[in-house]
């Protein structure tokens, strides 16, 4: 891998790990479907600049239906559902719900495409929801908006919604979306997420008390954090190879822990080896020897 692939693939890690600190920063004045609504306007203006001037293609319209169906688990019920989650879940601990995105991949395709369980499999899917157990357990939640009893594995249930919603997209796309230019792709998911949340974000809670924060964080989770973000997984697809660009998902949950940090998140040692047991997990699981071969998800914040 060149130099500069790796420093895009490191800049496309810290992005979407930085994703997750926006949106607790964004959810202090958005409600969680305001969020999803204007991270996805402002990502799609950005990617239909880009389509409009590269003069790439949009999808073909008879895949519509599978089109919907992408935006809407890899987009819509992700976006609401982290920035749901966020209210009583650290943003480093959302970080690493997230990386859960590939097992459930990995347990889907196994359905619904077929191929064999070995122990790579087995192993690799026992190490990566016992990390995300023990990280789940070492994390304090005395700053979550929401403190009431229950709400904390609430939030990490919604979260987990938000990663099997990923993974059911990345499936759906694997069978039904090939081929297809990888800008009107983007651009098509995110502008059907805006058109979806758009009547519910108008019929639910409105934004009360604007805080600048807030306004920086979802403009920089939109144009950065989803837009750029995809120009950036998708450039490196087209000049490396898939197992490579794999590795955003080991690099993930090390920079959710590091920007958690950063905005003094209350960390426990469980959490951090936790992180380093999920990463195992997701390694055993890129080395299995099954068909057909991994390949990483469509990223929304990658992303998140």
């Amino acid at each position: 891998m060149k130099t500069s692939h790796l420093l895009q693939l490191l800049l496309l890690s810290a992005v979407w790990g930085m994703s997750f600190l926006l949106i607790s920063i964004a959810g202090a004045s958005f409600p969680p479907v305001w969020v999803a609504l204007l991270r996805s306007t402002f990502g799609a203006a950005l990617l239909w600049v880009v389509l409009v001037v590269g003069k790439h293609s949009l999808p073909p319209r008879k895949l519509f239906l599978w089109l919907f169906l992408v935006a809407l688990f890899n987009n819509a019920i992700p976006f609401v559902f982290f920035a749901w989650g966020e209210h009583t879940v650290p943003s480093s601990t959302a970080a690493v719900l997230n990386a859960t995105s590939p097992i459930w991949t990995l347990l889907l395709s196994l359905v619904v495409i077929s191929g064999r369980i070995n122990k790579y499999i087995v192993i690799g899917v026992l190490l990566g929801f016992s990390g995300v157990l023990l990280v789940i357990y070492g994390h304090n939640t005395s700053q979550a908006v929401d403190t009431t009893p229950g709400s904390y594995l609430r939030g990490v249930l919604f979260i987990s919604i938000g990663a099997l919603g990923y993974a059911i997209a990345t499936v759906i796309a694997k069978i039904k979306l090939k081929g297809l230019d990888p800008i009107g792709l983007a651009t098509t998911q995110l502008s059907l997420a805006a058109l979806m949340v758009l009547p519910v974000a108008l019929a639910g809670p409105h934004p009360a008390i604007l805080r600048a924060s807030s306004i920086v964080a979802i403009i920089t989770l939109g144009i950065v954090g989803s837009g750029v973000a995809y120009l950036l997984y998708y450039n490196l697809l087209a000049h490396v190879s898939a197992t490579h660009v794999i590795a955003v998902t080991y690099l993930l949950p090390i920079w959710g822990l590091f920007w958690g940090s950063i905005a003094h998140e209350p960390i426990g040692w469980p959490a951090y080896l936790g992180v380093a047991i999920v990463i195992a997990g997701l390694i055993l699981l890129n080395l299995r020897s099954v068909q057909p071969a991994p390949v990483p998800r469509l990223q929304t914040e990658q992303p998140t």
